[in-house]
């Protein structure tokens, strides 16, 4: 992606633009799933036109398996991906990208349009509806281009290299992206979303730029092809990570906080969840209130608003308003295993049940409402139908009242901010909690408990109503990338809330991704109707290396540990940039693109080589390999300039910087596992915010064996049958103890009775 240290690129490639004058739009006056959102790039948030009637739904998609195309579909029918299927009945003739695409656009000499989105993007529907569907606007596309249709969550390699395009050329990009490219691949035009008659008057003014401007478009686009290769590439360089670099990106956080509602910028408000995990680290470092506050303030006022779902738990996509009540109602996988994770994390710092309430309803919600049958987790639930955005999760005040009952049901709309005259559209109502419980009771004349068995009992009425309305669109693929990030913040969840069904959670969804996702030793991308493809990115491999180390730190199975350690090693056999450092998305046999890409900004979900140096710091400290060590020195040394640039653009870069950084603590506890002490042992582990540990508990008979694998064990012994915990950091460990007790001491830093 494209951020604030390229604008004077940006503004040259604006300016060539201009070729196309006749058919230029600034994307996002009207609409679109923006991109990015970090602060200092807040995407805008625009008027919407009247939305047309929905034509016939898009849940249930299945595709033509048997290679045969239905009579009223174009090619997509052949696709699996729910957002391909949704424009297999176009009039358009789509192609899906491919060398067929490009050999058509080749013979027969025709500029391709390229559409990017993805299955619950509420733009993309509305496109789909009003341009894809209209049989004038599919003709003209028919006639005179190839027209490519790309699910961006399959192909995140495509959809990055073209928005990094659409971004440099406009200066804003979003979903659905909309570029024109040469059958060579080179992107000369584009944009969002268009209207149905804008859309038109742009198809015609580039067709027509196509036959009379050849040579201007070709040296438009060999000039965007070069932007994009100098934004996406990085020099090695002999610069070493500091401190300085971490306590900067404190400061610059800090000088874009809304200390009012909390969060970064005005509005739209993104949750971004890695930049509390940040925060909360550097807290620990520091002991600095007004850090932790920024963290802390901010996940209570997400969880009081309306973009957290008060009836069913789990996050909404965005805040369309600054103080987080009204969303846009999408929910993603990836947005609630980081939200789910820094909950966890203010839980152990704070100890307020409120922070582990959330975290449990939100990984509840993802068993509950977006785990497949065989384990493996979805990867999003639509906002709502094109014109009924949010209509699933609304109440007005009267339906609420009589769904609970009169007296409780008073009390419940007062608890969620429901009036008569509403919040929405309609006079209808986002739920929030305006005011503490505690002030609501008070108000009421009730206690607090009775007020908060008012609310238990209402929520269930309220979610057991809500699953009778016709449910929004589910994408029911399952992604390796995804899945690794639920997989980790499920497996954290056992171990900061003991309760076990989040560990069979994370097992059964590790298994699904190892049994429906690896093909011919290959990790897989996405996995859909009986079907694994393409092969995996850098952050399928990088993410779900993370969720089989935290697995195994959860449950001790050896057969994750292993596993972690073979995908790591193809990480750096596939993704490693020998000559610079750090990773390429795409692996080493890839298909041949305009530019192989370094992603290193943190969105909406980690970065691919954020995740992967970080298993490189933590593998290096649990597998005792120096050498890993090395490699993130000197991917760092490459990264550094453009960290300290931007650094609000990587709150997870910045993460494995601090871990690098940081002191590592390595205990191990030598005991057998029903122990009441062992467990004892551990639970005092998992209690604690320690984020650089690594904890390894094994049966007194396995040290041997597992120390082949992690030095870190050998050499540690048992006691006469008792559980003996060994607390290190960098591997200088204190004496052993037996005691619990003692061992908690450890681990918060006490020396006295050592």
């Amino acid at each position: 992606m494209i951020h604030a240290a390229y604008k004077p690129s940006l503004i040259a490639l604006m300016t060539v633009a201009a070729l196309l004058s006749g058919c230029n739009r600034k994307p996002d006056a009207v609409g679109g799933e923006t991109a990015g959102g970090s602060p200092g790039q807040t995407p805008k948030v625009s008027s919407r036109p009247a939305p047309p009637t929905p034509t016939a739904g898009r849940g249930g998609l299945t595709s033509a398996k048997s290679g045969v195309i239905p009579d009223g579909w174009n090619r997509l029918a052949l696709e699996k991906s729910p957002y391909l299927l949704q424009h297999a009945m176009n009039p358009v003739d789509w192609y899906p990208w491919g060398d067929e695409a490009f050999a058509k656009a080749k013979k027969e000499d025709k500029p391709i349009f390229l559409s990017i989105g993805y299955s619950t993007c509420y733009w993309c529907h509305v496109m789909e509806e009003t341009c894809f569907s209209n049989p004038e606007i599919a003709g003209i596309m028919n006639q005179r281009f190839v027209s490519i249709k790309v699910d961006r969550e399959e192909r995140p390699d495509v959809d990055n290299i073209y928005m990094a395009a659409v971004v440099g050329m406009t200066g804003s990009g979003g979903w659905p992206l909309s570029t024109f490219i040469t059958p060579d691949g080179k992107p000369f035009h584009g944009g969002t979303y268009f209207p149905p008659e804008q859309f038109k008057q742009v198809l015609l003014g580039v067709a027509q730029a196509w036959k009379d401007k050849r040579t201007e478009i070709e040296k438009q686009g060999s000039r965007v092809s070069q932007f994009i290769q100098q934004s996406m590439s990085y020099e090695p360089k002999q610069r070493k990570a500091s401190r300085k670099v971490v306590e900067g990106a404190v400061s610059a956080f800090a000088s874009g906080y809304d200390s009012t509602y909390g969060g970064f910028g005005n509005r739209p408000k993104f949750p971004r969840g890695m930049i509390h995990s940040f925060l909360l680290r550097q807290y620990r470092h520091t002991g600095d209130k007004d850090t932790l506050n920024m963290a802390l303030h901010t996940l209570d006022q997400m969880a009081r608003g309306g973009m957290y779902d008060q009836v069913g738990g789990g996050f909404h996509r965005y805040s369309t308003v600054r103080d987080w009540l009204v969303p846009h109602f999408e929910k993603m996988l990836y947005d609630n295993a980081v939200l789910a994770r820094v909950y966890l994390e203010a839980y152990q710092v704070t100890r307020r049940e409120d922070f582990a309430r959330i975290a449990r309803e939100i990984l509840d919600y993802v068993i509950r409402d977006m785990t497949h049958p065989e384990g493996g987790f979805y990867s999003a639930q639509d906002a709502g139908e094109v014109g009924k955005e949010g209509e699933y999760y609304v109440w007005s005040r009267r339906e609420l009242v009589e769904l609970v009952g009169t007296k409780q049901g008073e009390w419940v709309a007062r608890y969620f901010g429901a009036t008569d005259s509403g919040n929405f559209e309609g006079g209808r109502n986002v739920l929030s909690v305006p005011e503490s419980r505690d002030k609501v009771a008070g108000d009421l004349n009730i206690s607090a408990q009775r007020l908060q068995e008012a609310i238990d009992r209402g929520r269930a009425t309220l979610l057991e109503a809500r699953y009778r309305r016709t449910p929004p669109h589910k994408d029911d693929k399952v992604l390796s990338a995804w899945n690794g990030l639920m997989i980790s913040s499920m497996a954290f969840g056992y171990q900061v809330l003991q309760d076990e069904k989040y560990l069979n959670a994370a097992r059964k969804a590790a298994e699904f991704v190892s049994r429906k996702l690896v093909v011919d030793g290959r990790l897989m991308r996405s996995y859909r109707d009986g079907r694994a493809e393409p092969r995996g990115f850098l952050e399928d491999y990088a993410f779900m290396v993370m969720a089989l180390l935290d697995l195994y730190e959860s449950c001790f199975d050896k057969q994750w540990l292993h596993q972690a350690l073979a995908w790591n090693e193809a990480t750096l056999d596939l993704f490693w940039d020998k000559r610079g450092g750090g990773f390429f998305d795409t692996p080493k046999d890839h298909e041949v693109l305009i530019v192989r890409g370094k992603d290193l900004e943190d969105n909406a979900l980690p970065a691919g080589n954020s995740v992967a140096l970080q298993n490189l710091v933590r593998l290096a400290d649990l597998a005792s390999k120096d050498e890993l060590g090395g490699k993130v020195e000197k991917a760092l040394g490459s990264y550094l300039d453009q960290v300290e640039r931007a650094p609000t653009a990587f709150p997870q870069l910045l993460i494995a910087i601090d871990q690098y950084l940081s002191p590592k603590q390595e205990i191990v506890i030598v005991g057998d596992r029903s122990n009441d002490e062992t467990k004892r042992m551990l639970r005092y582990v998992y209690d604690r915010f320690l984020p650089y540990r690594s904890v390894i508990q094994v049966e007194p008979d396995e040290v041997e064996r597992l120390g082949k694998t992690l030095p870190m064990v050998a050499g540690k012994t048992g006691s006469e049958g008792k559980a003996v915990a060994y607390v290190c950091e960098n591997y200088v460990c204190r004496f052993p103890t037996t005691d619990p007790d003692k061992m908690a001491e450890l681990l918060d830093g006490k020396k006295k009775n050592d």
